[in-house]
């Protein structure tokens, strides 16, 4: 009797082990595949309106022989994408994948782009995901029709995600993007990047087969099996043998690069043309506190040839603007200690001593133990390990931590900023080269949405916030890589945080829920091209002659007057004179929008694809345009050595030229008269700034300050309801790539890119 009991069990553990394996092999849900796009091109009509608005506007404000302004956005995740994948199920109340397929019909009618890219995070870009993400690429660019004038131009790309745990081994994320799409201009593989903590492999950290798929029937009504079918295939990837070279690989394993030289390095080795745009740089939801970009001005870790352009807004907020406040401070033995409030900024590990202050005189214990408890928050938050210093602080909420960590007077900036990574302090960096010139990041200027459900382009207008921004983010505490399973109780003291992957997600140590309020529609990259075609937008870009918008299509030109060649030098260019720079800035304001699409979307799209890829809403201009109120013009003068302050080398804004309003644009023209008695290198670059209108998340907090300033009640976009978008007033914006201006060096002045 007892043996029978005995193999009965047996016999029953053996079949929920192997339903559990095969539901963790994907045997009960479908693989998601990339697609292959549909949609008809756009309408010529469509196309001659957008080139004929953007020539007359040009006319009107002088500009003698206009090029095109395209838009386009180069950084775009599909739900191959894992943090996609997970925000599009159920559980996270997703509404379902969103394939690389969706992006290109997305990019061609509801955005109405002239270019985009997919970027899909790397790391989770299998064989079979790689090979179909280039199908669906290839098929979106032969609907574009003549190559010579087509619709719509899609790149090849993918996301090199870094993340490391200190200042010291964080890297940030990077898209790289290649030029061509035959079989001998694109890589076998992407190329993702090292893994942070020591990490050998990503197959080592994800759970087994049946466990997975025990989880998966667990929460298979929130998506549980198509979670677990995603990550079985990416367990399945091996790791490429590492010192072997690119093409010696074998075909279907796994491709890392731990820092961005090996990346640079392996890049050299295939020998395309690409480029290499560093995005997210200030987000402080990943980027560990006092991250700097110091450390990436080598000639190993930065290669001025691949990475020439860099994102400064997107999705994930702006990362244009330095300030000097100071997160987190590191004595001269590198031991971390926690700053006091100082040029308008809370930092939030001196917040954190505030809330258990606040706890522990609620208790009625004494403010000399308060005090002591609130010194030891400070310090246990700055210890804290993967950004979870948040965490030292039990059962906390949103409301309490007020506007702690955030950049109070920046435009739209990313969640907890970090100012040492933001574009002003990169490219005031500089160092000697070694050959009596200077090595800097000679970086231009673009935005872009950072998407992540398979929608390019979305900053068109400002609506469907959970659909068109990444606000689900906050959901992430539902899903299995956001899970906590012991969460500590509520205490007055505080409690020191170590991440621990056997009892949390890897999610579980991160502000998701505050940082959901910061997500926003977007911006775009504008390029000036000579045509539509694939390598005009591609020279342009390479020229550096693109400039970022906030999402409207601003129209934006920035010109050297006085340079070395026989025209203007456009934005973008790097020249030497020995004279002081003339400039002229023009601006022409974005086209006020229709509600809903236009016929040519309607018809290439059909009402129910319209409604769930569209929202409805399409990029559906007037004629009438938004004016421009006043355009600013940032002066950096970059290091002339590593050890020279950046506070005073950033003048933001150096001038203000005033606009009248006029829709048909605002023109300034402007000398600096110190250029030639500074004696040092100068960059200029412009912002052109619309009137104030609606968008989404421009206060993603919602503060209510007290008569000191100070953020007292917090109204947070995250977790309203689903029909809230969150408006608010904000000045949307386009920012021009640099004129880098240098003082003569010993050979004759040559004018370069």
């Amino acid at each position: 009797m007892l043996r029978n009991i005995v193999l009965f069990v047996v016999a029953v553990g053996a079949i929920a082990y192997a339903i559990a394996y095969a539901a963790g092999s994907g045997a009960f849900s479908d693989t998601e595949h990339a697609g292959l796009p549909e949609a008809r091109a756009i309408g010529q009509a469509v196309l001659d309106f957008k080139r004929d608005a953007t020539e007359e506007a040009a006319l009107e404000v002088g500009v003698a022989r206009p090029k095109q302004i395209l838009f386009g956005d180069l950084h775009v995740h599909s739900t191959f994408s894992f943090d996609a994948f997970t925000l599009s199920l159920p559980m996270a109340g997703g509404d379902g994948a969103h394939p690389v397929s969706d992006a290109c019909d997305f990019a061609r009618h509801c955005s109405s782009l002239d270019f985009w890219s997919i970027n899909d995070h790397a790391i989770t870009l299998t064989p079979r995901r790689w090979t179909e993400t280039i199908a669906a690429i290839r098929q979106c660019n032969d609907i574009a029709g003549d190559e010579a004038n087509p619709d719509l131009v899609t790149y090849l790309g993918w996301e090199w995600t870094q993340v490391g745990a200190t200042p010291e081994t964080h890297w940030g994320h990077k898209n790289v993007v290649v030029r061509g799409l035959d079989d001998t201009e694109i890589p076998t593989r992407p190329i993702a990047a090292g893994l942070p903590l020591g990490i050998e492999s990503i197959n080592d950290e994800l759970p087994g087969t049946a466990l997975m798929g025990a989880l998966g029937l667990y929460t298979r009504e929130g998506g549980g099996l198509e979670f677990a079918a995603y990550q079985n295939e990416l367990m399945k990837v091996t790791d490429c043998p590492r010192g072997v070279p690119v093409r010696d690989l074998p075909l279907d394993c796994r491709e890392s690069a731990a820092t961005p030289g090996e990346l640079f390095t392996k890049l050299d080795d295939w020998g395309f043309d690409s480029i290499v745009i560093p995005h997210g740089t200030t987000w402080g939801f990943y980027t560990p506190m006092g991250s700097s970009w110091d450390k990436q001005l080598t000639k190993k870790d930065h290669d001025p040839q691949r990475q020439t352009l860099i994102e400064v807004f997107s999705g994930h907020g702006n990362s244009e603007e330095f300030r000097p406040f100071e997160e987190i401070v590191f004595d001269e033995n590198g031991q971390p200690s926690c700053p006091e409030p100082a040029n308008g900024f809370l930092p939030s590990c001196w917040r954190a001593g505030e809330i258990i202050t606040e706890r522990c005189l609620d208790e009625g214990l004494g403010e000399a133990e308060c005090e002591s408890r609130a010194v030891r928050a400070r310090q246990l938050y700055v210890e804290a390990p993967n950004n979870g210093g948040h965490n030292v602080v039990t059962q906390s909420t949103v409301q309490e931590w007020q506007d702690a960590g955030q950049c109070r007077d920046c435009f739209q900036p990313s969640f907890n900023y970090r100012p040492k990574s933001s574009a002003q302090y990169i490219m005031a960096l500089g160092r000697e080269d070694g050959a009596g010139g200077p090595f800097r990041f000679n970086f231009g200027f673009i935005a872009a949405s950072d998407n992540h459900s398979a929608r390019p382009g979305t900053g068109y207008k400002e609506v469907s916030r959970l659909e068109f921004t990444e606000s689900r983010f906050g959901n992430f505490r539902n899903t299995p890589v956001g899970m906590v399973f012991d969460p500590p109780e509520f205490s007055s003291e505080p409690v020191p945080f170590e991440f621990d992957p056997s009892t949390a997600g890897p999610l579980a140590a991160f502000e998701v829920e505050r940082g959901a309020s910061f997500f926003l529609n977007g911006g775009l990259a504008a390029v000036h091209s000579e045509s539509r075609s694939r390598d005009s937008i591609w020279e342009g870009m390479d020229r550096k002659e693109v400039y970022g918008t906030s999402g409207p299509r601003i129209l934006l030109w920035f010109d050297l007057l006085n340079g070395p060649g026989r025209g203007p030098s456009p934005m973008g260019s790097q020249v030497e004179l020995a004279e002081n720079p003339i400039f002229q800035v023009k601006a022409v304001g974005s086209f006020q929008q229709n509600n809903g699409c236009g016929p040519d979307a309607a018809h290439a799209l059909g009402p129910e694809r319209l409604q769930r890829l569209c929202q409805g809403e399409c990029y559906n201009p007037t004629v009438v345009r938004r004016p421009i109120t006043r355009i600013e013009v940032i002066r950096i003068k970059p290091q002339r050595s590593a050890d020279e302050a950046i506070v005073g080398l950033v003048e933001d804004p150096w001038k203000v030229i005033p606009c009248d309003g006029d829709p048909e644009g605002c023109v300034g023209t402007f000398v600096d008269e110190e250029f030639s008695s500074l004696g040092r290198d100068v960059l200029y670059y412009a912002r052109a700034i619309e009137a104030p209108s609606d968008a989404v998340a421009a206060d993603p907090l919602g503060c209510r300050r007290d008569e000191k300033g100070r953020c007292v009640q917090v109204d947070p976009c995250f977790g309203r309801p689903d029909d809230d978008e969150c408006l608010s007033q904000t000045e949307e914006r386009a920012w021009s790539s640099p004129i880098f201006v240098n003082q003569p060096r010993s050979e004759p002045e040559v004018a370069a890119r």
